[in-house]
Order: structure tokens, then sequence, then C-alpha cells
């Protein structure tokens, strides 16, 4: 059997999505991560949504109409955030084993590759302040079929760009529902866990449950 490529979702897995509240809690007050909660909740609600009903937005704008939803529903938080919210959500911190597990991948000889419903200048934006890029051998974005996750089309996407079958990848994300939709394309799916949440989707199981990053270099062995 060829060896698997690794293919990672972006925000939750790699890049942490509440890294923007964070560098601003302070300023933010006692309703920063109510905020960060409902900015993340409403960011991916309109992907699904917009799908549904055959739209298109690209990420980067529903992000920011998801923190203006955000903020009029956390009326303590000062407006004058806004603008640096954002500008943090561009720059947003990786998780600490994001890099050493893409090394490890690399070193091995192996493929790897993002698949996000991020937007390119968004993608590139976090990779560079990340210093990801010399870790991965594609950056894939749902703009090019303008359709979010977990529509197949956008898991294609992977098999399309690599001409690979869909049981040689192993796709990672943190997100269940995310899993769900890779597994249910043929994926290999491997759910990262940080948060000990219960499992759902019964029907559409990850073949791997880990609990960070660092466990995932095992899986190629």
């Amino acid at each position: 059997m060829a060896p698997p490529v690794f293919v990672f979702d972006a925000y939750g897995t790699l890049f942490d999505v509440h890294a923007a509240i964070a560098r601003h809690r302070e300023a933010a007050g006692p309703e920063a991560d109510r905020l960060s909660e409902m900015w993340r909740a409403k960011q991916l609600e309109y992907t699904w949504t917009l799908t549904l009903a055959g739209r298109y937005r690209d990420f980067w704008t529903l992000t920011q109409q998801a923190l203006d939803y955000a903020m009029a529903r956390a009326p303590s938080v000062d407006r004058a955030l806004r603008s640096k919210l954002l500008e943090a959500y561009l720059a947003l911190d990786a998780f600490v084993d994001a890099r050493a597990c893409l090394q490890e991948l690399k070193q091995q000889g192996l493929r790897t590759a993002i698949l996000s419903n991020g937007s390119p200048r968004m993608l590139d934006a976090a990779v560079e302040a990340a210093q990801l890029g010399g870790a991965l051998d594609a950056i894939l974005s749902v703009d090019a079929i303008r359709m979010y996750k977990p529509r197949p089309e956008v898991y294609r996407l992977v098999t399309d760009k690599f001409a690979v079958d869909p049981g040689e990848v192993i796709f990672v994300s943190s997100n269940r529902w995310d899993v769900m939709g890779g597994a249910a394309f043929g994926f290999r799916a491997a759910w990262v866990n940080r948060a000990g949440a219960p499992d759902e989707y019964a029907d559409t199981p990850p073949a791997f449950v880990v609990p960070d990053l660092s466990s995932l270099a095992a899986i190629a062995r």
C-alpha cells in the first residue's frame, strides 16, 4: 500500500480559534469566553446554512459577520476591539504540537496538506504566522468550489490534487462533524479529541481517535 497522505483541517485542528480573544481577554472583559464561543458557533452555522441554500460568501466575510453578531449579543465588549480581534484572527496561534507533528510526518517522507473552509488569504496568513509552510505540500481552500464542508465535493479536492483514492488519505480534524464528513467520503479519519468530548455520528466513526497532534506520527509508521 502506498504511504498515506495526511490532510489537516485548519481551524480548531492546527490553529486555535480562541486565540484571537485570548490575546485581548482583559480588554474584552467578563464576556470574553462567551464572545469567543458565539463567534465560532455563528461562523460555522453560516457555512452550513449558506451551503444548504446554494449560496456562498467567503470565510473571511463570514468571520466578520459572525463577530458582529457575537458582539451584538455581548454588549459589555468594547466595539473598538473589533478590528484588533479580526487582525488577530488572521494570525491565530498554532497549537503547540502542530509544527512538530507536520515536521515529523515530512521526515517520514509523507505528503501533507491543509483542507479548510478558510479563504486563501486567511490560510496563507495563518500558515506564514505559524511558520508551517515548509512542512506542507498543499493548502486547499473551499473557495475553489464555493461550498463548505461537509459537502463531499470539498473532500474531493484532496483526491483530485494528489491523484489518490479516499482510502489513501488520513484526514485529521478536531471537529467531529468534519470527521464525519471525511469518513463518509471514504477517508481514514482521525479525530483529535483534545477536550475529551463525547462521541457522536455513530454511523460514521473515526478510524483513529487521538488526544492531540503529537500522537499522529505513530499512525504512519
